[in-house]
């Protein structure tokens, strides 16, 4: 069996000066397309934390494809953190900074009991901003951010720094 990190090692796509000039883009999109690398790749993130989560969420938008699979593996409820202005009802907004701009994220509330243990997946950690506000938004919402799973990390970024205490895993770091 082919290690989770060779796949993503052997299938990512970079694209220079994609959003900007100066950013070089780290597209994982052809490692998802390939079954073999997929299914590594939620084992991996799963089998890392398993029985410390009770829920995971995923970020908009690949870190859904990741929570679904694991959500799906271990059996567990999935929630989605969304991007601003996506989600009705009472909802729990952040703000964060990105390498090149800045967003907002939002976590509709009351979807599970206090003290959940919640994983958080992404595709990527950058600078930290986006996992960063995710896990202010859970504790928030009276859950635990048990962990993260991120399955590339930009080393350079530093952006595990912003994390705290929460344990990060990486499946491969450049």
């Amino acid at each position: 069996m082919v290690p989770a990190s060779q796949h993503v090692q052997t299938l990512l796509a970079s694209y220079p000066d994609f959003p900007l000039t100066g950013i070089l883009f780290r597209d994982l999109n052809p490692v998802f397309a390939d079954a073999l690398a997929f299914r590594a790749i939620i084992d991996d993130l799963r089998e890392r934390y398993a029985g410390q989560f009770d829920a995971v969420a995923g970020i908009e938008a690949r870190g859904f494809l990741l929570a679904a699979g694991i959500g799906y593996a271990a059996g567990c409820p999935v929630l989605a953190v969304r991007k601003g202005g996506k989600l009705p009802g009472t909802v729990l907004t952040e703000e964060y900074d990105l390498e090149y701009g800045s967003a907002r994220l939002e976590l509709e509330v009351g979807q599970l009991p206090a003290g959940s243990r919640v994983l958080i997946v992404d595709d990527v950690l950058a600078t930290g901003g986006t996992v960063a506000a995710t896990a202010r938004l859970i504790e928030r919402a009276g859950y635990l951010p048990v962990g993260v799973g991120v399955v590339l990390e930009l080393a350079d970024l530093a952006g595990r720094t912003r994390l705290g205490d929460v344990p990060v895993h990486t499946i491969l770091s450049l």
